[in-house]
């Protein structure tokens, strides 16, 4: 919540005067499909102090990003003035509305701005491993007290490398240099990821946070090679669960016709509503009903290349024909549209014209592009910091646990 001084409340000790209260506070949450006028009204703000507030804030935030579930305050005086509105816009910012004092019948005026919230940011490290009892990544790093957010930054950063929904096997094991955000001693999230190795199958493969030729950051390997793959391995955002449940076929008997028929992309079962995004950036050709294949999001990437996404129960919001999306977007949600006997995304690659394996398309995709030579030193000098710190903080970590 808010950080925010309570009101006055009166005080009585020998000889002491009872001091009035001021002013009255309500601290509560954005009701559902509420808008910032309903919600001060509800809260007995007249309506035109209501609609002078929304008004002035305006011209510092857009009232319509006003978010279900967030934390709100509103002080008015005894006799009901205005006083004073605070939202929290995230876990960084909240937007603070003050009325100002004006003489006489003077309508009112107020002061809005969005001010930071004070953080902590600390480095730390930590480590996890895939086992039997902790079989998922957002399990192993729950059990050493991470939680979900910070698996979905690995997911990011590893996934043009390895599938999170289907590689991940026990044994695996995960290092990560990392910021956690602290706010009033609390855990409020997360910052930037420095660096990270994870041993998968036996082959290490190290991610390095680093500035690239075009200015901004990316995930490079320990020899300087990006990590940025032109397609994802998976289709499907992190989620527990998913897998492989029908591969690539030019014959193959259909579970609904019960006659042999090419199966020309790769099915993964997944619960319903599980989020698929874009493998690579391009643009939409179409978001329809196509047939069998339900509802259907076909898109048009460089090289050649088109994607095709079957059976979804729900489009994201903005996805229609013409517009671009990026590499990881949400395009869509999983379903059981058309010709499907339950939830699961059939995913298609057509290559020139042709349908190909999308597994075997993957594989065969060039490595990213090196930092050029003139950045290389810069490099090496940001990886050998990253991964000293990070041995150096796991180190502490065991020294710690052995301490207790």
């Amino acid at each position: 919540m808010i950080a925010y001084a309570p009101a006055p409340r009166p005080v009585t000790a020998r000889g002491d005067v009872l001091l009035p209260r001021e002013a009255d506070t309500v601290a509560d949450v954005v009701p559902r499909d509420a808008t910032f006028e309903s919600l001060l009204r509800k809260n007995g703000v007249d309506g035109g102090t209501a609609m002078a507030v929304v008004d002035a804030v305006k011209n510092v935030f857009n009232p319509r990003q006003l978010k279900a579930a967030q934390p709100y305050q509103l002080t008015r005086t005894l006799d009901g003035l205005f006083r004073e509105f605070r939202y929290e816009i995230d876990g960084a910012r909240f937007l603070r509305v003050v009325r100002r004092a004006v003489g006489g019948d003077a309508p009112p005026e107020f002061a809005v701005d969005v001010v930071e919230i004070p953080r902590e940011m600390q480095v730390v490290a930590a480590s996890a491993e895939i086992s039997k009892e902790h079989n998922s990544l957002s399990a192993a790093l729950d059990a050493e007290g991470e939680n979900v957010q910070l698996a979905l930054a690995l997911s990011d950063i590893f996934g043009g490398e390895v599938d999170f929904n289907s590689d991940l096997q026990r044994g695996d094991k995960f290092e990560v240099l990392f910021e956690r955000i602290m706010r009033d001693g609390q855990f409020a999230g997360y910052g930037d990821v420095s660096g990270a190795i994870l041993d998968h199958g036996g082959r290490a493969i190290t991610a390095i946070r680093a500035q690239g030729p075009d200015g901004k950051f990316g995930w490079y390997d320990e020899n300087g090679r990006s990590m940025k793959r032109q397609f994802l391995k998976s289709p499907l955002a992190f989620i527990p669960g998913p897998r492989i449940t029908s591969g690539f076929s030019l014959s193959r008997k259909h579970p609904l016709f019960g006659f042999n028929r090419a199966h020309l992309g790769v099915d993964y079962g997944a619960p319903y509503g599980s989020p698929v995004v874009a493998v690579s950036a391009g643009t939409i050709v179409s978001a329809d009903w196509a047939g069998e294949g339900g509802r259907e999001v076909h898109i048009r990437h460089s090289g050649g290349y088109e994607t095709y996404y079957l059976h979804l129960s729900a489009f994201a919001p903005g996805i229609h024909p013409g517009v671009h999306v990026d590499q990881g977007e949400l395009i869509g949600r999983v379903g059981a549209t058309g010709a499907a006997t339950g939830p699961h995304l059939d995913f298609r690659i057509r290559r020139n014209g042709v349908f190909v394996n999308p597994v075997l398309e993957r594989q065969r995709m060039p490595p990213g592009e090196p930092i050029p030579a003139s950045m290389l030193a810069a490099f090496t000098a940001t990886r050998d910091r990253v991964l000293a710190d990070l041995s150096r903080r796991l180190a502490a970590n065991v020294t710690r646990a052995g301490e207790h």
